[in-house]
């Protein structure tokens, strides 16, 4: 039985939902507070839930990336009393099911909880019905479960596909495990790395050249896509291609044809396109760096790779997986893990991650040389420092050096530090020229006479006045 979880400071209308809820079978518990709602979410298993935006505690809106990375990983319906079309993207953008704004009718909450369920149920039974074919694909968390649902729907299809994550996430495995159980498999899968196309032989790259076509072309030479003719075209950093060769490739991607730099007839390809960011295309649109309807035919089937930190509990199996890389790569032995190592690859941020993991593991595997277990000593000093940094927490501020040479000060502000020290420093700040050095004290030249004697000192030089009497 479905279970939805309602979140909303009116508990009148909590109990209303949930009411309603339960009349159409499904199981539902309701929450006042966004605390209290997360506590529930993070323990119940639910797949549904049903936030509010304004709560005593937070803003609904900025909890949404907490509650899609909780264990059951469950869609979030937002429910708003104010219409704002900026809280709407912000929703949208950071994995919200749909926006709806209070009071809304009971049918078109109904409507929206039940296009979240049957779209869970469809990937459920996309998943169970495909034998996906993951290679080395580790994913046991909920989060990363949905994502091989993704895979899974879209290797059925011929869509464009594109793949946001940060950099590490492992956004061309994706695309691989999408080619490899499609109907492309024993075609080619081309990887193009936009950011690291040669400028001045971008188009050539991409769409090929004939003989003579510019300076040192002395041979025809297919570009990458009709290399993928019949395959898969991997567009991997989309967001770095210049601006006219996304023109020229939007038409490509409509026509599936294309001339070759210095060519007279036009090619024909067909190839299935998956491209991959880690940028915000949508604000490059808005800033006039990346086109709008290009975006529109490469999104068609849309796939987020959450980072590390969102679903730790697939370090465990990530490492075990590169132990036997490693173990095959150097022929060492796998080693194991000490309870200590788990525990700081579990408290570790991983800003690179799963390609730091894997950079991580291999330089603690050659550390350890014939030690059979891994510690956290074997870790990257760099990784070691960081969980350091964060036990400790920051430094305390040193404090500020107290300064006298921030002339001039009075003689009462002076006095809380010391009057010798201050009447040296009043000697050498005025020359030796007791009318200046009045002024700056504010006192007459008889006082500043009697402070200089009760301190052993001469006016003019930092000597105490007892050795120049003894001197004498």
């Amino acid at each position: 039985m479905s279970k939805v979880l309602i979140i909303d400071d009116d508990k009148n209308l909590c109990m209303l939902l949930r009411a309603t809820c339960r009349s159409l079978g499904y199981e539902a518990d309701y929450a006042c507070t966004l605390q209290k709602g997360f506590e529930m979410a993070s323990a119940g298993g639910f797949e549904v839930v049903l936030l509010d935006v304004h709560l005593p505690d937070g803003s609904g809106l900025d909890a949404i990336p907490a509650f899609r990375v909780v264990s059951s990983c469950p869609e979030v319906i937002i429910m708003t009393g104010l219409a704002d079309s900026r809280g709407a993207e912000l929703a949208i953008k950071t994995g919200a099911w749909d926006y709806l704004q209070k009071p809304a009718h009971l049918s078109e909450i109904t409507l929206a909880l039940r296009r979240a369920l049957q779209y869970r149920e469809g990937v459920i039974q996309s998943q169970s019905m495909t034998n996906l074919d993951r290679g080395s694909f580790v994913a046991v968390t909920p989060l990363m479960q949905h994502c091989l649902g993704l895979v899974a729907q879209s290797a059925g299809s011929s869509a464009s596909i594109l793949i946001r994550g940060e950099t590490g996430t492992g956004k061309e495995m994706i695309a691989r495990l999408v080619h490899t159980n499609s109907s492309r498999a024993a075609r080619p899968f081309i990887v193009v790395d936009c950011a690291n196309l040669p400028e001045n032989l971008v188009e050539s790259t991409l769409f090929g050249h004939e003989k003579g076509a510019f300076t040192g072309a002395d041979r025809s030479h297919p570009g990458l896509i009709q290399q993928a003719d019949g395959g898969t075209l991997f567009l991997d950093e989309i967001g770095d291609l210049p601006l006219l060769v996304q023109k020229n490739f939007l038409r490509v991607l409509q026509e599936k044809r294309f001339r070759p730099v210095g060519g007279s007839r036009e090619i024909e390809c067909d190839f299935r396109l998956i491209a991959a960011t880690h940028r915000d295309l949508d604000e490059m649109v808005k800033q006039g760096t990346f086109r709008e309807d290009l975006l529109f035919r490469i999104r068609t089937i849309d796939i987020e790779i959450p980072p590390l930190r969102s679903h730790r509990d697939d370090c465990l199996p990530l490492m075990s997986q590169f132990m036997k890389q490693l173990h095959d790569q150097y022929g060492k032995g796998v080693k194991g893990f000490s309870p200590d190592l788990i525990e700081a690859v579990h408290s570790y941020s991983w800003p690179g991650n799963v390609r730091e993991l894997r950079n991580a593991m291999e330089s603690a595997y050659v550390a350890a040389g014939n030690t059979p277990t891994l510690y956290p000593n074997h870790l990257p000093s760099g990784i070691r420092i960081h969980l350091k940094k964060e036990l400790l927490g920051p430094p305390e501020p040193a404090p500020e050096p107290a300064s006298f040479l921030r002339m001039p000060l009075s003689i009462q502000d002076a006095r809380q530090f010391s009057e010798k020290k201050y009447l040296e420093l009043l000697s050498m700040y005025s020359g030796g020229k007791i009318k200046d050095a009045c002024e700056v004290a504010g006192l007459s030249a008889t006082q500043l006479y009697a402070l200089y004697r009760k301190h052993g000192l001469a006016f003019g030089e930092p000597r105490t006045a007892r050795r120049e009497t003894e001197q004498r």
